[in-house]
């Protein structure tokens, strides 16, 4: 299980085998602090009670330490591991849990008790998956690990897959196995070996919720100052490492306020990474070079063809070990594999959008709803009329309805209908979202034998959340979903996969509670968010380096489906191999690709979806995954 690990900590490794406990602990090591042998694991506390594997950084563990040999502690080694089960033996698992600040998947034996603790860091930066198979309790860092373990042969879950159509990611706890699930963010769980058959259920130790706190008093100017403060403090710490550090810079909003506020403390210029590319609207690194040029930072930049990104393709299903079809996926791995050529360590800007407000469907949905909520009739009435049109007026009706200006198909029509229909009759915002931001309308008529479980998009809102203006309810949804089991899964998995560290100063959680204890409009001015944050970051850089409209890390796709990528996506959607596998209803998506390569619709992104399990599949029957 180590061995498959190896991309994740390359540089050392060790376990721990009880017959006697029926216990074995594995870790392999990217050694980042106390890189001395001092900071090997697995780890064993002072006492000799605890024994713990864990991947991530405590940032502040240097306080804990002072605080914990004022207590009588001693320590042989500077690592935060050490800290960590310093911090256990003086007060407990649970308790020492809610003091640690940073991101963390860790696995902890109790030798005194037979316990075994898993926990995952608030926000979901480190993954951390888990399960039984044949009377052995699993987890590890990713699937891959687990899938080394003797026999294991789970199989597919055609639920999660469903889901993976919606989302083209597998929210948590689902994977794309049964019975082996993601541990959620904030969440710990127990495994008593002295209560085999007790059931295991996580449990939060930190609520989310609790951060959106309601409207503050202070004025405009406090509030930026007591931004960049509390923001410069977390880069500050996470700045430590014994190893050479920079970050990712695209010259939007988030990372340049990151970047500059690295800069401002540095001691020399920070090194900086972007990428390029050459096609006309994917292309960002210009706009990073002028940040940087202003900033003063040490930039590297690295302009790739479209055969260095169609290159990755074949690395996706054993990188992402399961389906996971967000494209970005492809320039998030290029600039790793770059940056990694540089540094140990690399700082990144996301959760600025989910914390301040920043997509442009917050203020656009919201107000959708609203019309929707506030006018009952109207909904009715868009009901009735859409489903009395004719071909001949439906036709114009739905290319209205839709940014492509093309002839769709019959059964195309039909389907830009169908979702017009389904996102307005939504019941609640949640749903209204949960479709609106869906990609396949039912999934469960394309997965066979699928249907999408309940998950964090459809649970009941709790009350405090409910009663939030409708763009903090969606920030909420964001935050419970998409960030964990899509960004922070795609940029970790991305740069593991090269051994390089990513560290995320916005969701540090006391910059969390900071930004959703504002008052949302603070951060909206009409259809712009992220106003505090621009404002802050005008402080540094001028307003014209990084006041654009929202590109995001986007590759051509859709073009490639239809030229470069042609064949290969036409052999992994092949009608037969579709009707023998049995996962997919071969007549919808063989529809769906001719519609899409004669060009009536982009279908790009519910294609990826399924091309992702494809591609999976056929590297787990491959034996790939060995």
């Amino acid at each position: 299980m180590g061995q498959r690990l190896v991309h994740r900590g390359p540089d050392a490794g060790d376990l721990y085998f009880s017959e006697t406990d029926g216990v074995g602990l594995v870790h392999r090591r990217l050694s980042i602090q106390d890189i001395s042998p001092l900071g090997a694991q697995p780890m064993e506390s002072a006492s000799g009670r605890y024994l713990m594997v864990f991947n991530g950084e405590i940032y502040n563990f240097r306080t804990l330490r002072t605080e914990l040999i004022g207590t009588g502690h001693s320590f042989r080694g500077h690592s935060d591991t050490e800290v960590m089960l310093a911090a256990m033996e003086q007060y407990g698992v649970e308790q020492a849990l809610g003091q640690f600040k940073g991101m963390f998947a860790f696995g902890v034996w109790d030798r005194e008790t037979g316990r075994l603790w898993l926990a995952r860091d608030r926000m979901g930066e480190k993954p951390l998956y888990y399960g039984w198979w044949n009377g052995h309790f699993l987890f590890g860092s990713e699937l891959k690990a687990l899938r080394a373990f003797p026999g294991y042969a789970p199989s597919v879950d055609r639920n999660a897959l469903s889901l993976l159509l919606r989302h083209n990611y597998i929210p948590s706890p689902y994977t794309v196995y049964q019975d082996t699930r993601k541990l959620p963010p904030a969440h710990c769980l127990v495994v008593d070996v002295n209560q085999p058959d007790a059931p295991i259920e996580p449990v939060p130790y930190w609520s989310l919720a609790d951060s959106f706190s309601g409207p503050m008093t202070t004025d405009k100017d406090t509030v930026l100052d007591d931004l960049e403060r509390c923001l410069g403090d977390v880069i500050q710490e996470q700045m430590v490492a014994d190893v050479p550090l920079g970050a990712f810079l695209s010259g939007g909003i988030d990372s340049s306020a990151v970047v500059a506020l690295m800069q401002q403390r540095a001691s020399r210029p920070v090194k900086t990474f972007s990428i390029g590319f050459r096609e006309e609207g994917y292309n960002e690194a210009q706009h990073a070079a002028a940040v940087a040029a202003h900033l003063g930072t040490e930039h590297t930049e690295l302009y790739v063809d479209p055969a260095d990104a169609l290159d990755v393709i074949p690395d996706l299903p054993t990188m992402y070990d399961e389906p996971f079809a967000d494209s970005s996926q492809i320039p998030t791995y290029l600039v790793s594999r770059m940056t990694r050529g540089h540094v140990t360590v690399a700082l990144s800007g996301d959760g600025g959008d989910e914390l301040f407000a920043g997509y442009d469907r917050y203020p656009g949905m919201a107000r959708a709803w609203q019309k929707l909520h506030e006018r009952p009739g109207l909904r009715a009435g868009l009901e009735r009329a859409t489903l009395a049109m004719p071909d001949a007026l439906a036709g114009p009706v739905a290319r209205a309805m839709t940014k492509p200006q093309r002839l769709l198909s019959r059964q195309g029509l039909a389907d830009k209908l169908r979702r017009e229909r389904v996102v307005r009759n939504a019941p609640s915002l949640q749903e209204f979202y949960r479709q609106r931001i869906g990609f396949w309308t039912d999934p469960a008529q394309v997965v066979l034998g699928g249907e999408e479980p309940a998950y964090a998009l459809t649970a009941p809102l709790p009350d405090s959340i409910a009663k939030l203006s409708p763009a903090q309810q969606l920030m909420w949804l964001d935050m419970n979903s998409y960030l964990p089991d899509d960004i922070l899964t795609k940029v970790d998995r991305a740069a593991m996969a090269v051994s390089l560290e990513t560290r995320v100063p916005m969701l540090d959680h006391r910059v969390v509670e900071f930004a959703l204890s504002l008052p949302v409009e603070w951060n909206l001015d009409g259809k712009v968010g992220k106003q505090v944050l621009r404002q802050m970051l005008y402080r540094h850089v001028p307003r014209e380096l990084v006041d654009r409209p929202k590109q995001g890390f986007a590759v051509p796709v859709a073009r490639w489906l239809r030229h470069e990528l042609r064949d290969w996506a036409e052999a992994l959607l092949e009608p037969n191999r579709l009707r023998q596998e049995g996962y997919f209803h071969a007549p919808t998506v063989r529809r769906v690709w001719s519609d899409h390569l004669a060009q009536r619709a982009d279908y790009s992104a519910q294609l990826w979806g399924v091309l992702s399990f494809q591609a999976w599949l056929g590297e787990q029957r491959s034996g790939a995954f060995s």
